[in-house]
C-alpha cells in the first residue's frame, strides 16, 4: 500500500520550495489537458497522491541558501556575497513582499480542495485497507495546512484563518486577521486532529524505518511541530508585548497580547516535554578518548551520520546540499567553490573556549596577539591566536584563516588563506571572497568536491531533538526556574558538543543567557537566529543587533598567513538600522487593497 505513492510523495519533498520572488508553476503542469479538472483529478488515485506530493513541496528546504531559504542573512549569522536582501538595506515594503504570502497561501488552498475531494475517489477506496489510506492522506494534508499557516504566522503575524472551506471566486474574503492567540489555538487544534489520523512510523513490511518515505508526515513530527507553536506564543513578542498596542483591526482588536500570561509557558514546556517522552529519538554522540576530539566529530558529523538517530522531521535527499557546499567551501576546495557565505564577526565572538568560558572572560586565556603553532586536522603553523583554543563546534562551524580545507583540497593546498593575496583571499576574484574573513562550515562534507563533482547525499533535518532539548529548557526556565530538568536538557546538548556542563545554582537570568547563547550556538545557520531575536524582543540590543554596522577582518590587507593588517576587526557591511518594523514582514499590497478587512503591520 505504501510503495503505490512513495514516488509521489518523495518526488514532491525533494522538489525546492516557490522562491521568494513568487515564481510558480500550474499544479498540475504535468498532466493532459483533458484530465486536469477538480473531478478527474480526484476519481484518478496517482493524479490525487500527486496533488498531495505537491501540497508537500511547499515545505522549505533549510540548505536551500542562498538563494531561497534566506533567512540566516537576515541576521548577525552570515551575509551573501551575491545577494541583496530588501530586509537588509530598509528596502522591504508591500510591493515587494508576494513570495511567502502567495506561495504558502496556495498550499492551504490546495490542501482545503484535498481534504474536500479525496472521499470521492472511489479507486482508492476500493483498495484493500483503501479507507484507511484515505484517512491517512487526510491526516497528512490537514497537518500541512495548518503548519503553512504557521509559517505565515512567523513571518507576518497573525494572519488571515479561511476556515475548512477552500473557497471559490463567489467567496466573499473580507476577512480580518485573527489574534495571534486564536492562530495558534487553530493551527494546534487541526494538528491535534491529525495525529490521530497519521502514523507513529513509517514502516517497512519488515518492521524497520522505511527510509523510501522520509518526511512523511508522523504523530511525533506533529507533536515536535506543536511545540514550536507554543514556544513562539510564550514568547515576549507574543505574550506580553506593550509595545505593539497599535498593531489592531478595523474594529479595534488588538492582534497581540498586551497581558502576560505565565501559563502560555508551561504549555511550551510541557509540549517539548512530551515530545522528549515519546523517547524515539537521541542526540547523536560520538566516542573518543579525547573529549575535544568526541565534540567536534559529534558536531560535525551529526547532519551525514546522525540524521537517523537526532532527526525528528527530515526532508528526503536533495542537490541543495551542493548548493550550500558549494557557496561555503574556500576557493581551495578542488573544483569550482564559490566562497561567499561569509560568517559575520558577532558570530565568531559568540564561540566559547574549550573550558566554556567567553572569550570576554579575562581568565578563559582568549587573545588576539600572536600567532600559534597548528593543531594538526584544524589549523596550520601562524595561525592568529584568536582562533586558538575555542570550543569544538567553532571547528566543526566555522572555517577562519588558517584553518585546514573543510573539503578535498586542490593540489598542493593545505590550509585556507582568506587573506587579501591568500588562495581564498580577495585578489584577483571579482565575486568570490567573503566580505568578513570567515565561512560558514557546518554541514559541509569533508569530501566534498566540484572536479569531479561528489556531494554526500543525506535527508535535511526540519527538527532534531537537540532544538527540543532548547525549547524546552528554555520554556521551563521562564515558567519555574530552577527546576532541575532545565540545567539537565541544556547540559546534555552542551556536553554532546564538548562543553563542560553548568552547575547549578544559576539565576534564571543567567540561566537565560546560557540557553539563548546555546541556541545562537548549535542552531546556526538552521533558519532559527532571525525568529529567536524577534520573538525575544531584542532584535534592537546592542549585543543582538540587527541592523547598523557588522564586522569581520580586514579583506583588503594581508600579504601572508600571519600578517597582523588582515587579524584587525572591520567593519565589512553596514545593514538599515533596526526599525520597529522589522519585526514582521508587510503583507502584500495588492491583497491589503483586495481586502479591506486586512490591516498592514503599522510601519509600511
Amino acid at each position: 500500500m505504501r510503495n503505490a505513492i512513495k514516488k509521489y510523495i518523495v518526488a514532491g519533498l525533494a522538489l525546492s520550495m516557490v522562491t521568494a520572488s513568487g515564481c510558480k508553476k500550474d499544479f498540475l503542469d504535468t498532466v493532459p489537458d483533458n484530465i486536469t479538472t477538480i473531478d478527474n483529478v480526484f476519481t484518478n488515485r496517482a493524479m490525487s497522491e500527486q496533488w498531495l506530493a505537491r501540497i508537500y513541496n511547499r515545505i522549505p528546504d533549510p540548505w536551500d541558501q542562498p538563494y531561497t531559504t534566506q533567512w540566516s542573512a537576515m541576521t548577525d549569522e552570515v551575509d551573501f556575497t551575491w545577494v541583496a536582501l530588501a530586509m537588509n538595506n530598509g528596502a522591504l515594503s508591500p510591493d515587494g513582499s508576494a513570495g511567502y504570502w502567495n506561495s504558502y497561501y496556495e498550499a492551504i488552498r490546495q490542501a482545503g480542495i484535498f481534504l474536500k475531494n479525496i472521499d470521492r475517489n472511489q479507486e482508492m477506496l476500493g483498495l484493500p485497507n483503501g479507507a484507511e489510506l484515505v484517512k491517512q492522506y487526510k491526516g497528512e494534508a490537514r497537518f500541512l495546512r495548518a503548519y503553512y499557516y504557521f509559517l505565515l504566522m512567523k513571518i507576518y503575524g497573525p494572519v488571515v484563518l479561511l476556515g475548512e472551506e477552500p473557497g471559490d471566486v463567489s467567496t466573499d474574503y473580507q476577512i480580518p486577521r485573527s489574534t495571534w492567540d486564536e492562530c495558534a489555538e487553530y493551527v494546534v487544534a487541526e494538528m491535534e486532529k491529525a495525529k490521530l489520523d497519521v502514523p507513529e512510523s513509517h514502516l517497512t513490511g519488515s518492521g524497520a524505518a522505511d527510509l523510501v518515505q522520509t518526511g512523511r508526515i508522523t504523530k511525533g513530527i506533529i507533536s515536535a511541530v506543536q511545540s514550536q507553536v507554543w514556544l513562539f506564543t510564550a514568547s515576549p513578542l507574543y505574550n506580553g508585548n506593550t509595545d505593539m498596542a497599535d498593531f489592531k483591526n478595523p474594529d479595534g482588536k488588538a492582534l497581540l497580547s498586551s497581558g502576560f500570561n505565565k501559563e502560555k509557558w508551561k504549555k511550551a514546556a510541557d509540549a517539548a516535554k512530551a515530545v522528549i517522552d515519546l523517547n524515539k529519538w537521541s542526540l547523536y554522540q560520538e566516542t573518543n578518548a579525547d573529549p575535544f576530539l568526541a565534540g567536534y566529530y559529534s558536531s560535525r558529523n551529526l547532519y551525514w551520520s546522525g540524521w537517523k538517530q537526532e532527526g525528528i522531521w527530515t526532508r528526503a535527499s536533495s542537490g541543495y546540499f551542493y548548493q550550500w557546499e558549494q557557496h561555503c567551501a574556500p576557493r581551495n576546495t578542488q573544483g569550482n567553490a564559490w566562497n561567499g557565505i561569509g560568517v559575520f564577526q558577532e558570530l565568531v565572538d559568540v564561540y566559547r573556549m574549550a573550558d566554556g568560558k567567553s572569550i570576554k572572560d579575562e581568565s578563559s586565556g582568549y587573545t588576539e596577539e600572536g600567532f600559534a603553532s597548528g593543531k594538526s586536522g584544524f589549523y596550520v603553523d601562524n595561525t592568529s591566536n584568536m582562533f586558538v583554543g575555542r570550543e569544538p563546534r567553532f571547528y566543526s562551524q566555522i572555517t577562519f584563516n588558517g584553518a585546514t580545507i573543510p573539503g578535498v583540497a586542490k593540489s598542493g593546498q593545505t590550509y585556507v588563506g582568506f587573506f587579501f593575496s591568500g588562495n581564498s583571499g580577495k585578489l584577483g576574484a571579482p565575486r568570490d571572497w567573503p566580505k568578513t574573513g570567515y565561512t560558514a562550515r557546518k554541514n559541509l562534507h569533508p569530501n566534498t568536491n566540484f572536479n569531479p563533482a561528489v556531494s554526500i547525499g543525506r535527508p535535511a533535518m526540519l527538527i532534531r531533538l537537540a532544538e527540543i532539548y532548547l525549547n524546552y529548557a528554555e520554556a521551563l526556565n521562564e515558567y519555574q526556574p530552577g527546576h532541575g530538568d532545565v540545567l539537565l536538557y541544556l547540559n546534555k546538548v552542551r556536553t554532546r558538543a564538548g562543553l563542560p556542563a553548568l552547575e547549578a545554582g544559576l539565576t534564571q537570568e543567567e540561566m537565560r543567557e546560557h540557553i539563548r547563547t546555546e541556541r545562537r550556538i548549535e542552531l546556526s545557520f538552521e533558519n532559527h537566529r532571525y525568529f529567536d531575536v524577534r520573538r525575544w524582543q531584542i532584535a534592537d540590543k546592542p549585543e543582538h543587533h540587527q541592523g547598523g554596522a557588522f564586522y569581520g577582518m580586514n579583506m583588503d590587507k594581508g600579504s601572508a598567513l600571519g600578517d597582523v593588517a588582515f587579524h584587525q576587526r572591520t567593519v565589512v557591511l553596514t545593514k538599515s538600522a533596526w526599525d520597529r518594523r522589522n519585526y514582521f514582514w508587510p503583507v502584500p499590497q495588492a491583497d491589503i487593497d483586495r481586502n479591506k478587512q486586512l490591516v498592514q503591520f503599522p510601519g509600511y
